[in-house]
């Protein structure tokens, strides 16, 4: 991985003005993702200041959750709407080669301090991998629910031939199968804005004893069509699509406080938002460099 120089990556106040202008467009979502959102100095006082400039925008955070402790307090206060942590093993030593320093117990102990810090709408979100961690399936549906948190589970997306095997691949209909098969029948959970569940990838099912489960189909039913989602790097580059290398550089325009220009280019960007993620893959790109 190529690390980036300090005045290579967006400021504070460059995510501020872009935050304004995608304000203006109608935006009422954004997350702050990573990497490791919660490793960047500052994020604290930022979060607090984006809250307090964009009240009516829905604020959340993606984190492995292992600096989560020791933050959910402020995190609380900033008004986060939600919190998705990545959890694709309940193992300490897959996770530690999964995150590369990660210690397990720090992830559970982060998720139990931002219950306890009453943050809502906490899910997990795990990909699937046969021959990695299917078999932790239901432990890491059970170490779930008994912490009061939504599981949801994700296909293993084809985003770098460095790791991609399709032999690994675990196909929704298979996963809601397979669930089936443990917990019985499950039902389809009805989905709204003003709902538990809002509206995204993910379709949630609950069986007999209320316990919910999302499952994520990015690759067997795709949907491209409903996507909505853009993605800013840390270096300032808009991708329309989480598999495209395609990119439109924002990070001078934000430089220079011309909001029109960076209004025009966001634009620009989102007219070459491709119909399919197939038709975008090249096999290259890296989750570490763009987020989920």
């Amino acid at each position: 991985m190529r690390s980036l120089a300090h005045e290579d990556i967006m400021r504070y106040e460059d995510i501020l003005l872009l935050c304004s202008v995608l304000s203006g467009l109608g935006v009422r979502k954004i997350r702050f993702t990573g990497g490791e959102p919660l490793v960047r100095k500052g994020l604290i006082p930022f979060l607090l200041d984006f809250k307090s400039s964009f009240p009516d925008i829905s604020l959340s955070l993606t984190t492995n959750a292992t600096l989560l402790g020791g933050y959910s307090g402020e995190l609380a206060l900033a008004g986060l709407s939600g919190i998705n942590i990545s959890l694709d093993t309940l193992d300490p030593e897959k996770f530690r080669s999964i995150t590369r320093v990660g210690d397990i117990s720090s992830l559970f102990a982060g998720i139990a301090a931002a219950v306890d810090a009453g943050i809502q709408n906490i899910k997990t979100n795990t990909v699937l991998m046969r021959g990695f961690n299917d078999d932790e399936l239901t432990g890491i549906l059970s170490r779930a629910w008994s912490m009061g948190i939504l599981p949801r589970l994700i296909e293993f997306m084809p985003l770098g031939d460095d790791v991609w095997r399709s032999e690994m691949f675990i196909g929704a209909d298979e996963i809601l199968e397979r669930l089936t098969e443990r917990y019985g029948e499950l039902r389809p959970v009805e989905i709204g804005d003003s709902g538990t569940y809002p509206r995204g990838p993910a379709k949630y099912y609950t069986n007999a004893f209320n316990q919910t489960v999302g499952i994520i189909a990015a690759v067997s039913n795709h949907f491209c069509s409903t996507c909505n989602r853009l993605r800013v790097t840390a270096s300032g580059h808009l991708r329309s699509c989480l598999f495209s290398k395609c990119e439109t550089p924002l990070i001078e325009l934000l430089r220079s406080g011309d909001s029109a220009s960076v209004k025009e280019a966001i634009l620009d960007g989102i007219n070459a938002k491709p119909v399919w993620w197939e038709q975008e893959r090249d096999g290259l790109l890296q989750m570490s460099n763009i987020g989920g």
